[in-house]
């Protein structure tokens, strides 16, 4: 183990308080699954149909955000071996830089939760509509939008114990169609559906980073058992170990469901197909019902990702409130589970989703959606540079130069992958997402007066 120079703190609600039958702390593979199924969302059923138009140079930019990601991974796992503490990138940021730096990781980190919970529900309905046809009112597909988002949070506000059961489940019910197409597509791939290497205009690199900038939203949640690390059985051990084989099991059925979609569809039909998948499983084995199939699958690991992701979203502003950075009531814990960090969190999911259907600004909602993506990538760049600043700052007892070295190297890939993510993001996501991190910056003031008053008073008092 590193000696960072801070002990960490023992979270009361793991102890006595908080705690319960219904609070359980997950294992290696409930673990795993929360990796896995916060990473894998319902973007794989649409993205094999997004890359088409560069042609198969996609699959190049898919296996070099696959070693970002994965680089990522392993400065978490690291960073989580260090500071076994819920919160994740917070945690990180704040023991590295300060009070500032941590509040705005908790803070961006809080808004790609439940901005992106909402994007996941509306998705969902898309999916739901085959199943259980809704029509064309926009009342009845934002009724399923709240009622798929409230499922999730519901399971959570029974305790850990279910949360990591349904993510179990989840995960296993929504790789089984995934898995199908992934293998079996490989016994009727065919090598002429293809299509050109290159089938933009754009040269080579451009082709590469304009494809990445639609793969960049595939791989956010590789920090999920960072962040749940005060809920994982002995953390130093299982939450390094649950982030590599999630984010390798996310890789693994990216790319080789994308290879296989792309074999069994032909080039001129993927690009203009809403249901990659459906085409695939009908071109595999014949008949129509493939898209029912994907429906199930789709809705199931949306279900599985909302599930993992309203834990998330209320475990940064709860491990934040603790220390007096966020507002107080964050910190009650009940069952293991935060839940006014839920609650908070699904309120403002479901107002921005009836937003969405009463306003129709599509526009709107989807560049929100991208906001996400440079939220994200603000606690990715504050834990990674955390790293650097543990590595060199003589803070990381009993490390010889050599792994310092090679550990210097894994976190300045991993920081130039976060960097890629906020350069893919696109200029109207960063304006917007600036926005947000400024009035985080005010909210910060509030919070820091309000903490400095109480202090002064305090001191006063005791005079």
């Amino acid at each position: 183990m590193h000696d960072t120079g801070t002990a960490p703190q023992p979270d009361p609600a793991d102890t006595a308080e908080g705690q319960g039958k219904h609070a359980r702390r997950f294992g290696l593979p409930a673990a795993t699954a929360l990796v896995m199924g916060n990473i894998i969302g319902g973007g794989i059923f649409l993205l094999p149909a997004s890359v088409a138009p560069f042609g198969t140079i996609s699959l190049v930019a898919f296996g070099v955000l696959t070693l970002g990601a994965i680089c990522l991974a392993l400065v978490f796992g690291k960073l989580a071996n260090q500071h076994p503490r819920t919160g994740g990138p917070y945690v990180y940021a704040r023991e590295a830089f300060g009070d500032f730096a941590g509040f705005l990781a908790a803070w961006s980190y809080w808004i790609t939760a439940w901005v992106s919970n909402a994007a996941l529900a509306v998705a969902a309905v898309g999916y739901l509509d085959v199943l259980i046809p809704l029509g064309d009112s926009r009342y009845a597909m934002m009724l399923a939008a709240l009622v798929i988002q409230w499922l999730p949070a519901a399971a959570n506000l029974a305790g850990t114990r279910y949360v990591g059961a349904v993510q179990v489940v989840a995960t296993v019910l929504k790789f089984a169609p995934l898995l199908l197409v992934a293998l079996g597509g490989l016994f009727t791939f065919e090598a002429g559906n293809m299509g050109p290497f290159q089938a933009s205009g754009s040269g080579p690199v451009g082709a590469i980073s304009a494809s990445a900038a639609i793969l960049l939203f595939s791989y956010l949640g590789v920090e999920s058992a960072a962040v749940s690390a005060g809920e994982v059985r002995n953390p130093r051990r299982n939450v390094g170990r649950a982030t590599i084989l999630g984010t390798l099991g996310a890789a693994f059925v990216y790319l080789l469901g994308t290879l296989s979609v792309f074999g069994n569809v032909p080039h001129d039909r993927l690009v203009d197909s809403g249901a990659p998948f459906s085409d695939a499983v009908n071109h595999m084995f014949g008949g129509t019902w493939g898209g029912t199939l994907v429906a199930c699958a789709a809705v199931i690991s949306i279900l599985g990702a909302l599930n993992g992701w309203t834990l998330l979203s209320a475990q940064t502003p709860y491990a934040a409130a603790r220390d007096g950075l966020f507002p107080a009531v964050f910190a009650t814990k009940r069952r293991g589970v935060p839940t006014v960090g839920v609650l908070v969190t699904v309120v403002l999911a479901s107002l921005l989703t009836v937003y969405n259907y009463t306003a129709g600004s599509q526009g709107v909602f989807e560049i929100l959606v991208l906001v996400t993506t440079f939220t994200a990538t603000v606690p990715y760049l504050l834990a990674t540079a955390a790293q650097l600043y543990f590595l060199f700052s003589g803070q990381s007892a009993r490390v010889d130069r050599g792994r310092l070295v090679r550990d210097g190297v894994l976190t300045a890939l991993a920081a130039a992958f976060s960097m890629w993510l906020v350069a893919g993001s696109g200029y109207a996501a960063v304006y917007q997402g600036v926005l947000f991190l400024f009035t985080g910056v005010l909210v910060y003031a509030c919070m820091a007066a309000h903490k400095k008053g109480a202090a002064l008073r305090e001191q006063h008092a005791t005079e």
